[in-house]
């Protein structure tokens, strides 16, 4: 899900997305408007899920989409390679995501982690 914004409502660390990417907004420059023009925002981001970095060049004024993210919580039921099988604790549904490296020793059966989601892809996050 996502819904519409103008570029000067962003903010550092909010979601944006960028070629069909979400994206986490780690900087925005401004410029003012000049004798003929509008005022332009550069958006530097890196990707919530690919971690490659995107900039964006658009007036102020311009619409851009901002995606719903949601943080759930689950429990792990199992853990195999680096997959962990996940219950939702809000709707008791199963799901598999890849452990990312940094977690490794924080993943174990029986403990409850956080994850995102957002258009439809799913990461773990756990702050």
């Amino acid at each position: 899900m996502k819904e519409q914004t103008e570029v000067r409502n962003l903010k550092e660390g909010r979601y944006v997305i960028i070629d069909d990417e979400v994206c986490v907004i780690k900087g925005i420059s401004k410029s003012k408007p000049g004798k003929h023009g509008s005022a332009k925002a550069r958006v530097d981001t890196i990707g919530l899920f690919d971690k490659q970095k995107r900039s964006l060049v658009q007036p102020v004024s311009a619409k851009i989409f901002v995606p719903i993210v949601e943080r759930k919580s689950a429990q792990v039921l199992s853990v195999s390679g680096n997959v962990a099988q996940l219950m939702d604790m809000a709707e008791y549904s199963t799901l598999e995501l890849p452990i990312p490296e940094e977690y490794k020793d924080r993943v174990v059966e029986g403990s409850e982690i956080q994850y995102i989601t957002a258009l439809g892809k799913m990461r773990i996050d756990m702050r």
